[in-house]
């Protein structure tokens, strides 16, 4: 069995990826800094369902200090493999304040990085993002399309977390599979993205608030289907980039619709301008990380969907309560 240690695990696919390693008897070293990019409460539950669990231990501590990571490399055991997905996330908040993003995507990503090359781990896996590949991708997009144009703070972040990850494969012969998630959802999932949202408005009663005139698309993926790319994405490949997740494309008017079958109550919509740092559509060729990766999707939307709203509703109580802005 194998020690991982996993960068934000109280995040929504660091938790999945966590509660993955350890169903199948590894152990798991987890950090996070519970920062507030939203509502705290939702990463204090994901991480509670990890605490109890054998073979898991967490540090609370910023990847972008590097004190703080010299510091946990001297107190925890030999490491297989750092599966790093902490990340500032958000497309919209990055124009807020790019600084953090740069902080934690690229230092924090240099520092993990330095880490494996120091102790000598071999595996390194990074997650990036969709975003990456700008305005003008061919859907659906493989990993070779130009990812040279990003839109906002975010996503050139992400470019120079896998450049540099990169330099240090080609420094230090760093076995790493950096994986580009593109729109997931499911229980637990983020406050501050549409499915959640979505469900919450429609459940509640409360003015569903949309970007845009709903054509928007993405591509949709169930965050256990992610999660398992994730955990196969250990498997050496040298230097490689995989798309996960994108494999099932419904405009916002559909997925609303979708919400409104399920749930038993029609939303109430308010329109607002689409912003300019958003993607008009997304969706992602998986090709390549099938035939490396042995990776497919299983759960279908209105599977995933139907999922989703019964964690809600199983957790309403408090879920109702989180700020989703």
């Amino acid at each position: 069995m194998a020690n991982y240690l996993v960068t934000g695990v109280a995040g929504f696919i660091a938790a999945r990826v966590a509660e993955m390693l350890l169903d199948a008897g590894h152990t798991v070293v987890g950090i996070d800094n519970l920062n507030d990019a939203y509502d705290v409460r939702m990463k204090e539950y994901r991480l509670k369902q990890l605490q109890d669990r054998k073979g898991f231990s967490f540090h609370r501590l910023d990847i972008s200090i590097w004190e703080n990571i010299e510091r946990l490399s001297i107190s925890v055991e030999r490491l297989d493999a750092v599966i790093n997905l902490a990340a500032r996330a958000g497309v919209r908040a990055s124009v807020e304040n790019p600084w953090v993003y740069v902080d934690t995507n690229v230092t924090g990503t240099l520092n993990l990085l330095e880490l494996c090359q120091r102790q000598g781990i071999s595996k390194f896996i990074l997650a990036s993002t969709s975003s990456i590949y700008g305005a003008d991708a061919p859907l659906p997009t493989p990993e070779s399309a130009d990812s040279a144009r990003p839109l906002q703070a975010y996503a050139a972040s992400k470019k120079g977390a896998e450049a540099m990850a990169h330099a240090y494969h080609y420094l230090y012969d760093i076995d790493v599979s950096i994986v580009r998630f593109f729109t997931v959802y499911g229980p637990a999932g983020r406050p501050d993205m549409s499915v959640f949202r979505f469900i919450r408005w429609i459940t509640e009663g409360e003015t569903l608030q949309l970007n845009g005139d709903g054509t928007q698309s993405r591509g949709f993926t169930y965050i256990d289907d992610i999660a398992r790319g994730v955990v196969q994405g250990v498997k050496p490949v040298g230097f490689e980039i995989f798309n996960l997740g994108g494999h099932e494309v419904i405009e916002m008017n559909g997925l609303i619709n979708l919400i409104e079958k399920n749930v038993g109550r029609e939303a109430n919509i308010e329109y607002h301008p689409f912003p300019k740092a958003d993607m008009k559509a997304n969706q992602a060729d998986v090709t390549k990380a099938g035939e490396q990766l042995g990776w497919e999707p299983v759960v279908g939307m209105e599977e995933g969907i139907s999922r989703t709203i019964a964690w809600y509703n199983e957790n309403r109580q408090w879920a109702k309560e989180l700020e989703i802005v």
